[in-house]
């Protein structure tokens, strides 16, 4: 059986996640509380089982790191995936959709609910491959569910994902790595428009900065490293390439990582800041 854990603070997409997870062919709960993982495991025959545990059943979560290091002995395939987003990204979801907060009390302001809530989900962030959804469209967070997922389970997951610093750097990055020094595209009225995969791009990039160095570098020092986190036991790495906008010089550079790594590792390619790549 493949089991997947998803959790994460309140308004940051499990709903979109959960959908995105039985869609791919998942058995979904939601909101089961900790306690009854192991029950509801060894009552499915299905393949793939998918649970959604947060802070609606603050109760259990403590018992969540335990419970899903014993199913692994069990010999389950084991995935937890947790969801978080900036406090500013929360606040302007909760008003926009008028919900409230789980844990608002007429004495606690959202900004508390929130904070008293990541408390809460400590333990489970920290096992849980992160997902920043601050500015993801639903339709991105339903594809990057899924990549996860697909991804194969033997092997160390690396991440690369490009981004621009004026939407801030994305609270799932693991290693960051700024590109903001090469010369950039964007003051180019021809290459404006375009984005890091396109052949103008790459070319000028190629031919008018230093980034076939600085990728080198970069691969350097996580074919160093890497094996350390294998031997961790980790399942997922995300390395955060960013430049000023997202579009060009941390795109290209991403996707020549992505390219280099992919023979070794399971390589999923983001961009958050390009709607279409």
């Amino acid at each position: 059986m493949q089991l997947v854990l998803l959790s994460g603070v309140s308004g940051s997409g499990k709903s979109v996640a959960l959908k995105a997870l039985e869609d791919a062919g998942f058995f979904c709960v939601d909101n089961l509380p900790a306690g009854m993982v192991h029950d509801l495991v060894a009552s499915r025959s299905e393949p793939k089982v998918a649970i959604s545990a947060d802070a609606r059943s603050p109760e259990t979560l403590s018992q969540l790191p335990a419970i899903v290091a014993r199913e692994r002995e069990r010999g389950i395939d084991v995935g937890v995936i947790f969801l978080d987003a900036t406090d500013e990204s929360l606040v302007r979801r909760f008003s926009e959709t008028r919900r409230p907060h789980p844990l608002a009390r007429e004495a606690r302001t959202i900004h508390e609910a929130i904070a008293e809530e990541r408390k809460l989900l400590e333990g489970v962030a920290e096992i849980g491959q992160r997902i920043d959804t601050s500015a993801l469209t639903p339709s991105q967070l339903r594809g990057w569910i899924q990549d996860l997922v697909v991804a194969g389970r033997s092997r160390l997951s690396l991440v690369f994902t490009s981004f621009g610093y004026k939407g801030g750097v994305p609270l799932d990055a693991d290693f960051v790595f700024d590109m903001r020094f090469l010369p950039n595209p964007h003051y180019d009225p021809k290459l404006r428009p375009l984005t890091g995969v396109d052949p103008e791009v790459v070319a000028f990039l190629e031919r008018e900065t230093e980034a076939g160095v600085v990728i080198e570098d970069i691969q350097r020092f996580l074919q160093r490293w890497l094996p350390k986190y294998v031997l961790d036991q980790r399942a997922s790495l995300t390395v955060a390439i960013g430049c000023t906008g997202g579009r060009h010089r941390s795109v290209y550079v991403a996707s020549q990582l992505a390219e280099r790594f992919g023979a070794d590792y399971d390589v999923i390619l983001r961009h958050r800041d390009v709607w279409k790549v």
